[in-house]
């Protein structure tokens, strides 16, 4: 077995709380587009139905979700007319709110003080979203440029669980999936690392109470070997998959 050189990490709810944010500010866009498109909505989204429905995506893969599920086109202009709007949003309420999830600075200074692991964040979100986000909390030092956007880097623009950047970043980085473990914290997240070939750490410390058993279960079926409440969980977790015991 490969040794473990390599942590790739997603942004959102995993470094950064950002989804509820994020969340929050795209709602107000989506519900314009319902009204423009004349869509018949039971309620307006709100960031909470939002963050049910589609954690781990991003804005562009939920206008496809969302034409499909309501039979309305856009064109190619539009959606990226859109989805500039949606990171000019989301980005102005990171920058004003954004702290880090509870512990992760802690482990990302003991891993780069160790030397014995790249990290690299590998996101669904627009490359500036991910940037700005990182920076706010002064985490971009750990990553340099090895930060990889599932909207932004790709030459097709995709979103998880499409395994696609998972396999961008590893072809960047030079690593195989063997040497790589990633950490995520939703289905769509999970399942695209899982699908890349990595050993995914699943996280649900930014999920309500009521909802951890749910998620616990649920990342486990997507692909997760290991499930973390808190980061300082983490050394023990990787051990685990290190060992080979996951």
């Amino acid at each position: 077995m490969a040794k473990i050189n390599t942590i790739l990490l997603d942004c959102d709810n995993t470094l950064v709380l950002s989804e509820e944010l994020a969340f929050e500010g795209c709602a107000d866009l989506i519900n314009e587009i319902a009204t423009t498109k004349n869509i018949p909505l039971d309620k307006p989204f709100t960031g909470e139905s939002l963050i049910i429905e589609f954690v781990g995506q991003n804005f562009r893969g939920m206008m496809k979700s969302l034409q499909q599920r309501f039979d309305f086109d856009m064109t190619d202009a539009e959606l990226d007319d859109y989805v500039r709007r949606e990171e000019d949003v989301v980005i102005a309420k990171l920058l004003e709110k954004l702290v880090s999830c509870p512990g992760v600075d802690d482990v990302l200074a003991k891993l780069a003080a160790s030397g014995k692991y790249k990290l690299a964040v590998v996101s669904s979100s627009a490359l500036r979203r991910v940037r700005a986000s990182i920076e706010k909390v002064g985490q971009a030092k750990y990553f340099g440029d090895d930060v990889y956007s599932a909207a932004t880097s790709l030459p097709k623009p995709t979103s998880k669980p499409d395994p696609a950047i998972y396999l961008y970043a590893m072809e960047k980085l030079g690593k195989k999936a063997d040497e790589c473990v990633a950490v995520e914290d939703s289905k769509s997240g999970t399942l695209s690392g899982t699908r890349a070939g990595i050993k995914v750490i699943g996280y649900v410390g930014p999920y309500a109470e009521a909802e951890k058993e749910k998620m616990i279960k649920v990342l486990k079926e997507a692909g997760a070997v290991v499930i973390m409440d808190d980061w300082s969980q983490f050394g023990e977790c990787l051990a685990k998959v290190e060992r080979g015991e996951i």
